[in-house]
């Protein structure tokens, strides 16, 4: 059963988004400043970004489930306010329009773009105005999903569990990655393509930079590295209980996600077994994995659906943002005539931005994977629980049972 669950709501140019998340126990200390707004304000950095980021200056008010800073253990709901509402009021009005209203100002768009949820949406729904859909459909939403994912990660960070990520690749530029730095984050925010190799950097700014004068986008790789998860965590008894399937499910639902793997993922499978699977070795030095280590972490850090007490390492595949100013062909849904697809103002390349994104994500998995093997209502029994299992690893030993 899930112990955490979250919702969100909103329209990328409505009057705001909310975030709802469910399962967190009470005694967490949180404060919005120091734990939500920080990791809002990654999500809108990252080199290729379109002006709407200029725009806004995303910022979580807490509606419920905290008081005098720790939470309650109820619902925790946070809103967080578009400031360009101002400039859609008509566009976006919750009311019928007046009869003497522009058509132009309600901002219809009626021919679909390609690689976007638009048509399948308009056909699923019955709608012929795109707008409908487009509004609840675009990345903006996942500024909701930072959020709730801000406090699982504030969640797991009381078991000293840390989750990081950096750009793995741009368009057709791959970064060479070697040992990573303890604060992956620390090293990676910095860099404006989110990417721990300078001269990598560079190059990907020129692609985006090329890609914007040919009016076209640019998709990429990155990679999401979980530290401090003990051994574990998930199951391999049920098909969806299996953590490496949950994982990859919560990363492929970020919008313009189209593939994900774990460890070396695709790369196994042109392997032989002999160099895809990590020999175990002892470890006094990780109490987390019962003093046993992994001499490489191939696998990313899961083994049959559950954790290792290695890094847990997932990557997601982002395609390129649908919005081209290079318009694709197109139908008008009003009638059928051929046409350019609709422009939307979007960006070039919003792949460092995911990576915050999937940290998010993974994140809530995560969690709630913890919460599901050390549940309690609080965070003093969580504790309790957390602590005896570190000290059945360590005293468990290798004798007869």
């Amino acid at each position: 059963m899930k112990r955490i669950s979250f919702r969100t709501a909103g329209e990328s140019h409505g009057r705001g988004l909310t975030a709802l998340i469910e399962g967190i126990p009470a005694g967490l200390e949180l404060d919005m400043k120091r734990d939500v707004d920080p990791e809002l304000k990654r999500r809108q950095g990252g080199y290729g970004r379109g002006r709407r980021m200029q725009i806004e200056s995303d910022q979580a008010e807490l509606l419920s489930g905290v008081r005098l800073g720790e939470t309650l253990g109820s619902p925790i709901s946070m809103t967080i306010w578009n400031r360009d509402w101002e400039n859609w009021t008509t566009a976006m009005s919750h009311e019928p329009p007046a009869e003497d209203v522009n058509p132009k100002a309600l901002r219809p768009h009626y021919l679909p773009r390609p690689g976007h949820a638009d048509l399948v949406g308009a056909l699923k729904y019955d709608r012929r105005d795109v707008r409908d859909i487009l509004e609840r459909a675009s990345a903006r939403e996942t500024a909701a999903r930072v959020a709730c994912g801000a406090v699982a990660k504030r969640l797991l960070a009381e078991f000293g569990i840390s989750i990081g990520s950096h750009v793995v690749s741009i368009g057709p530029v791959e970064v060479e990655i070697g040992e990573l730095p303890q604060d992956i984050n620390a090293a990676a925010d910095p860099n404006p393509v989110r990417c721990l190799d300078g001269d990598a950097a560079t190059r990907i700014m020129g692609e985006i930079d090329r890609a914007k004068e040919r009016g076209d986008t640019l998709g990429g790789i990155f990679e999401v590295v979980v530290t401090g998860a003990p051994v574990g965590l998930g199951s391999y008894v049920s098909w969806d209980q299996k953590l490496d399937g949950r994982l990859a499910g919560a990363v492929m639902s970020i919008q313009a996600v189209k593939g994900v793997e774990l460890g070396i993922g695709f790369e196994g499978a042109r392997r032989p077994g002999s160099q895809v699977h990590d020999p175990i070795v002892r470890a006094e030095e990780k109490p987390r994995s019962g003093g046993i280590g992994r001499a490489s972490n191939r696998a990313g850090g899961l083994e049959g659906g559950v954790t290792t007490g290695e890094p847990v390492v997932v990557r997601g595949a982002m395609k390129p943002i649908s919005t081209l100013r290079k318009r694709l062909p197109s139908v008008d849904l009003r009638d059928g005539s051929e046409g350019d697809a609709a422009v939307e103002r979007s960006d070039v390349c919003a792949v460092p931005a995911a990576a915050v994104v999937a940290e998010a994500m993974v994140a809530l998995v995560i969690a709630d994977a913890f919460l599901e093997k050390f549940g309690g209502d609080s965070i003093s029994e969580i504790s309790r629980n957390f602590d005896g299992y570190l000290t059945y690893l360590t005293e468990r030993g290798f004798g007869e049972r």
